[in-house]
């Protein structure tokens, strides 16, 4: 994936989707077992402190990029491609920030303006400012379509979790326009602990220029 194609792509893999859309269809009612297995999601998340795994990105065009995920609950989080792309995703602080090394390009969002803010919540609800819109399984896979309350069109977020036990594996993001972009995790390891330079944004590009590894 080169990296116009990728930062293309970004804001409909990770970042909140456009605005205007195509209308989507009525949800169904939930049942009693799709709740109880919200609420075995939201307790797997909830209890989710730390988190290293590699990721495989795939843009609905075929386009692939991989990486280095880090998560630490609450709030914080990194995405790092793996060369030849030179993006760099961070959150923390309240703050979702990208950076082209390239290019030497930032942007900053709000986190809370970001699909993935969900996650990193420091209370996880599926619920409130949240509709789960679909509950689905098959394959041993338990599937959890959302999208922002009173904000259906401008796209929905599937989390994708293991079903026994619950772990999350996988999420997509289908944008306003129907585009889908999958990020799947594999080699996951749990309980470490990280530098707190690993989520610190605000001088990437002086560290970049001072030669110091991000």
């Amino acid at each position: 994936m080169d990296r116009r194609t990728l930062l293309a792509l970004l804001p409909a893999a990770l970042l909140s989707p456009g605005a205007a859309g195509p209308a989507w269809a009525q949800s169904p009612a939930l049942t009693e077992r799709d709740r109880a297995d919200i609420a075995r999601a939201e307790a797997w998340l909830g209890a989710l402190r730390t988190l290293k795994a590699r990721f495989l990105q795939i843009a609905q065009n075929g386009a692939a990029a991989e990486g280095t995920a880090w998560i630490q609950r609450p709030g914080r989080m990194r995405f790092e491609y793996d060369p030849p792309e030179p993006l760099l995703l961070v959150a923390s602080y309240g703050q979702f920030f990208y950076f082209d090394r390239q290019l030497k390009q930032a942007t900053t969002l709000p986190l809370s303006s970001t699909p993935l803010g969900i996650l990193l919540r420091d209370e996880v609800r599926l619920a409130g400012d949240v509709t789960v819109s679909r509950v689905e399984r098959s394959g041993g896979l338990l599937r959890i379509t959302l999208f922002r309350t009173g904000q259906a069109a401008e796209g929905r977020l599937t989390l994708v979790f293991n079903e026994s036990p619950v772990e999350l594996r996988q999420w997509a993001v289908v944008d306003a326009q129907g585009h889908e972009t999958r990020v799947t995790l594999y080699q996951p390891e749990y309980g470490g602990r990280f530098p707190a330079i690993l989520f610190d944004f605000n001088d990437p590009r002086f560290r970049d220029e001072l030669g110091i590894p991000q």
